[in-house]
């Protein structure tokens, strides 16, 4: 098995597990922890905006690699484990990805906060 064969298995086993983690996240039989902890990294795995942009040097894409599977790791463990086959199933039958514009939303709302803190921390005060 070459290196991109693997990562692209890798990459698809990803992208089943977060629209599975996002059916979980709805599911009554999951533990509330596990829900939050799911619903989380569903939410931002599927956000079309990423907290920090690709085009930032190596931090863009920091996310993307470790970040988001690392938070995938942890939901899937918090998750019980028949539960979630029966969620990654439920995921290969669905197919399409499906975006989470709710994530945007709060990616958005983060960035407009910092930046409003960061003119307000930035901006010569009136007594100066």
């Amino acid at each position: 098995m070459t290196i991109i064969t693997s990562a692209r298995t890798w990459a698809r086993t990803i992208k089943r597990d977060v629209v599975a983690l996002s059916i979980g996240a709805r599911d009554p039989r999951v533990p509330w922890y596990a829900k939050v902890a799911a619903g989380a990294c569903a939410a931002y795995a599927l956000s079309p905006i990423d907290l920090i942009p690709d085009f930032i040097p190596v931090l863009g894409y920091l996310d993307d690699v470790v970040i988001v599977p690392l938070g995938i790791m942890l939901a899937v463990r918090l998750t019980p484990p028949a539960l979630m086959e029966e969620f990654r199933a439920e995921a290969l039958r669905r197919g399409a990805r499906p975006t989470n514009l709710l994530g945007a939303a709060v990616i958005v709302s983060l960035w407009a906060v910092a930046a409003g803190w960061l003119a307000w921390w930035l901006w010569p005060s009136a007594a100066g």
